[in-house]
């Protein structure tokens, strides 16, 4: 990246608008790694202008995710509802300047223009009735109250072009672009003033942000030109894309970072996962820690084409950071799943109760017996949520299955049942203290040598009666967590389902 002259100042600007959209977290991550990887500062702004898709409690939900994944802003969050002065100020010296001028037209006549326009086949767009009015007639307007906005009189002929860091330069015919609103009647300023005045007076170089704003630069371009400012730099980001091509939506699934995060998806996978849609700074490497993305961030080396997400690639991902964290990390990051699903409960052995400590974690809680049925999981978890359905049997006094998946291949249930009573007879004999993995592993494959059974039609049967599932950890480690009295009933629960 060549030589900046003054301090990179980027802004991630959403909208409050109820969540931050999977690609919102990709653009604000893109902002943050290209500021810290030049030693710039990274701004949040709130654009919430458009009151009418503003949320209660948006904004406090933007802030909660970008603090859950660890993207921190150098400044306060700059609001632009607070700044509405600030922006009727700009507008009425371009109106002053001749830049701009004020709009009288009703909402029911645009709307029959636009209607016209369709009817005959031409782009829709404001046919400029207010463009050329006289003082005279702006003063007869005015005085009658006529509500009005403040429109940017945008040139009728030539090209504006941008000069985009990932596409290059992309140029727009003038006349094609309408003279957008500025500022609407009830004072409040459109997208662009708001965002241009804000981008200079937040001394902001680099504009990085999606796609689907393209369209809207040479508007922002042209008002730059109108106030005599000049423009920063832009890189418009590749599209985030369903597996059918078409734009990520939440018709076909979830978009909302919180969502993710509720499911289980680690803040530094989802990072790490958003980073590398539309971009990679090695072939060799998937796994990136943040200060690694950081090092390697560059602007140009993002790619042009949409980026698919692929729901796979992200479970796998964040299936390798649950296996990189601490076995006390992952029972931590596991209870608040344990204690939302009610598995947390006193009628199992040992007792676990579900009231919550003042440091957030439950009290009389079992850690080390918690931790052995973490720890049987921790390979095979994509999502921490996954833990509740892969461990439940454990909080089970009682377990609804089908007793056909306890016969084991040629087997039938008179030989399945024949089976598990001499397996329980010989599980009666051992003490307590010896329901230790180890050491009944070496106990029981002994007793089935010693009696030439085949070890499936010993083992299958035991290790679906302690589980009540078809695919399930192996029959030693979860005897050793459920204990003796637990693994003898289910055991005897196992024959009676056989009948």
């Amino acid at each position: 990246m060549s030589f900046f002259s003054r301090k990179i100042r980027v802004r991630f600007a959403p909208s409050p608008t109820g969540f931050l959209h999977i690609g919102g977290l990709r653009t604000a991550l893109y902002n943050y790694l290209f500021a810290r990887k030049n030693k710039g500062d990274f701004i949040l702004r709130i654009e919430d202008t458009d009151q009418t898709r503003s949320v209660p409690g948006g904004i406090e939900a933007i802030i909660e995710v970008l603090n859950k994944v660890g993207l921190k802003y150098d400044e306060e969050p700059y609001i632009q509802s607070k700044r509405l002065d600030i922006y009727k100020k700009y507008a009425l010296e371009l109106v002053k300047k001749g830049k701009a001028y004020y709009c009288f037209c009703s909402t029911e006549r645009l709307e029959e223009v636009r209607q016209k326009q369709i009817g005959e086949g031409k782009l829709t767009m404001y046919d400029k009735k207010c463009r050329d009015l006289t003082e005279k007639q702006r003063n007869k307007e005015t005085k009658k109250r006529t509500p009005y906005v403040i429109r940017l009189k945008v040139p009728e002929k030539g090209v504006t072009a941008v000069d985009d860091i990932i596409r290059g330069e992309v140029q727009f015919e003038n006349k094609l672009i309408d003279d957008q609103v500025l500022l609407k009647s009830d004072g409040y300023p459109t997208y662009h003033l708001a965002n241009v005045v804000d981008d200079y007076l937040m001394k902001i170089t680099h504009v990085i942000r999606a796609e689907e704003w393209l369209p809207s630069t040479p508007k922002h371009i042209l008002l730059y030109k109108a106030f005599g400012w000049k423009p920063p730099k832009f890189a418009h980001l590749p599209l985030l894309l369903n597996s059918d091509k078409s734009k990520l939506s939440k018709r076909q699934g979830d978009v909302a970072v919180e969502d993710y995060l509720k499911k289980g998806y680690l803040p530094e996978a989802l990072l790490n996962f958003v980073a590398l849609m539309g971009y990679n700074p090695s072939a060799e490497q998937e796994v990136y820690s943040l200060e690694e993305l950081v090092r390697g961030f560059d602007l140009e080396k993002i790619n042009k084409t949409g980026a698919v997400f692929n729901i796979e690639k992200l479970d796998w991902l964040n299936g390798v950071y649950i296996r990189k964290k601490s076995l006390d990390e992952l029972v931590d990051l596991c209870l608040p799943y344990f204690k939302e699903s009610g598995a947390l409960i006193p009628t199992i052995s040992p007792p676990i109760p579900r009231e919550v400590g003042e440091q957030g974690e439950l009290e009389g809680v079992d850690k080390n017996w918690l931790k052995k049925i973490v720890a049987l999981e921790q390979e095979r978890l994509k999502r921490l949520d996954e833990i509740i359905y892969l461990t439940e049997f454990f909080f089970k006094d009682k377990l609804n299955y089908d007793p056909q998946i306890l016969i084991w291949k040629k087997m039938n249930r008179e030989d399945v049942k024949n089976t598990l009573n001499k397996l329980l007879l010989f599980l009666e004999k051992i003490p307590e203290g010896d329901f230790i993995r180890e050491k009944l592993e070496r106990l029981i494959k002994d007793f089935i040598r010693d009696n030439k059974f085949a070890a499936g039609d010993m083992l299958w049967p035991m290790r679906a009666a302690l589980s009540g599932r078809q695919a399930s950890p192996g029959p030693f480690e979860i005897a050793e967590i459920l204990g003796k009295e637990k693994v003898l009933q289910r055991i005897r629960d196992a024959i009676n389902k056989l009948g």
